[in-house]
């Protein structure tokens, strides 16, 4: 129904466009420059919008049209206005009372950040195995110096809040630097390290002007044929030209390798509980042991070691020192019971496997003799040791093997060199010395 209606009403539109055409071509007065926009029948077609009563329409059908037109508005959101929020939050500040507008950009932010995570990581790097420092701890303070410095390297202008927390870290850093600045030398070393460093510092404690006299005193000339010290023990006698042989320059000989080494076993006694239990060979043992050929004599030297000589068995030592002497060079062997090793050293870096037979060969035989049980030595490691001092020139082997049993003696490792000689034999006469106060 409604279509016809349209089509009637549009068929009377176009009878009366034809009746206007007709009055113009009729009406001979007509004016065409005056004609409407829409005189042109084809124009007005087109522009004209056809137009429906909503009186021609049931409710019924105006109520599900309004309905359909507003269920799809209804699926469309809102349009808001975009208002940007003021961000409740410390704004920093640059210079000139300016601030950073884009958060996105706060590249001194950035560097705060930054400057924290790299204070909060520096922990991982502190050692505390090697020192203990002892500080009083401030509890409101407490954490946050380690923090000062890192703030101390940003120049920035802070608010109010964050100068008063920078100012409360830098006075934090301040007092506990002053702390550990007053500490100096009460610093604490860990148990572990502290006798090790102790015994080091005594092997190098230098001679004073009255014992460097006394020293150069005995190497005079006048005292060349008096005997200075006498050993009751081992019935050695040192005169003055026996002594120079510890001037820097000249080759050790027996007589005062042989005292020394008696003069360590001394030591020992007066403090067991400083020093390893060891047994000091003197010069002569290995030249015994050892027959032209070779091997392993061991009835030449039985008798060497028997309980009531020696006062203690010798497989109860830990460390057993064999002086070898090789026409012009002294070299050290060493049966080490504590670690399961035959040692040898040399400070030329020489080799001698040979040695390391023998004194194998003599302890099996020696364990055997004396307690009558057979003892395993084939897990035991032959070692010529190479990380040792070495000499570096030809005529002081002697005192570095004397030292070589001086550290191994105490426990130590060999921590000295060439440029320790000339001390070493000043103090070893010295020590030799001292016998005649005793």
């Amino acid at each position: 129904m409604v279509f016809f209606k349209w089509v009637l009403s549009f068929q009377g539109a176009l009878a009366g466009n034809r009746k206007r055409s007709g009055s113009e071509r009729c009406n001979p007065h007509f004016n065409h420059k005056n004609k409407t926009p829409h005189s042109n029948p084809l124009v007005f077609q087109r522009s004209k919008k056809l137009r429906f009563s909503s009186m021609d329409q049931s409710p019924e059908k105006a109520s599900s049209s309004l309905n359909d037109t507003v269920s799809r508005l209804s699926r469309y959101p809102d349009s808001r206005l975009h208002v940007p929020k003021e961000v409740q939050a410390p704004v920093k500040h640059l210079k000139f009372g300016l601030s950073i507008p884009n958060p996105n950009h706060n590249f001194l932010s950035k560097k705060l950040s930054d400057a924290k995570k790299q204070a909060f990581g520096s922990f991982k790097y502190i050692n505390k195995d090697k020192e203990v420092v002892t500080v009083e701890e401030d509890d409101e303070d407490s954490g946050s110096w380690l923090m000062a410095d890192a703030f101390d390297k940003l120049s920035l202008n802070h608010s109010d809040n964050d100068s008063k927390a920078y100012n409360k870290l830098l006075k934090s850093a301040e007092r506990r630097t002053n702390k550990l600045k007053d500490s100096g030398p009460q610093v604490k070393v860990n148990e572990k390290l502290k006798k090790p460093e102790v015994v080091i510092d005594e092997l190098f404690v230098p001679l004073t002007k009255d014992e460097l006299a006394e020293v150069s005193y005995a190497f005079s000339a006048e005292n060349k044929k008096k005997i200075l010290v006498s050993h009751e023990n081992s019935t050695i006698d040192i005169r003055g030209e026996v002594l120079q042989c510890l001037k820097p320059g000249s080759w050790l000989n027996d007589e005062v390798i042989n005292l020394y080494l008696e003069l360590l076993k001394e030591r020992e006694n007066r403090e067991p509980k400083k020093f390893l239990k060891c047994h000091f060979f003197n010069t002569f043992f290995y030249k015994k042991l050892v027959s032209s050929k070779g091997g392993c004599n061991y009835k030449a030297v039985k008798r060497w070691t028997s309980q009531r000589k020696l006062g203690y068995c010798l497989f109860d030592c830990d460390k057993i020192f064999v002086p070898i002497h090789k026409d012009i060079h002294w070299c050290l062997a060493v049966i080490n019971k504590k670690d399961r090793k035959f040692q040898y050293l040399d400070s030329l870096r020489g080799r001698d496997g040979k040695v390391l037979n023998a004194l194998a060969n003599y302890f099996v035989e020696e364990v055997r003799d004396k307690s009558g049980q057979d003892i395993d030595i084939s897990s035991w490691e032959q070692e010529h040791v190479e990380d040792l001092p070495a000499q570096k020139n030809g005529f002081d082997c002697g005192m570095f093997m004397l030292k070589y049993i001086d550290f191994y003696s105490r426990g130590l490792s060999l921590s000295f060199g060439q440029e320790h000689m000339h001390y070493f034999r000043s103090r070893t006469a010295k020590e030799i010395l001292r016998l005649r106060a005793d």
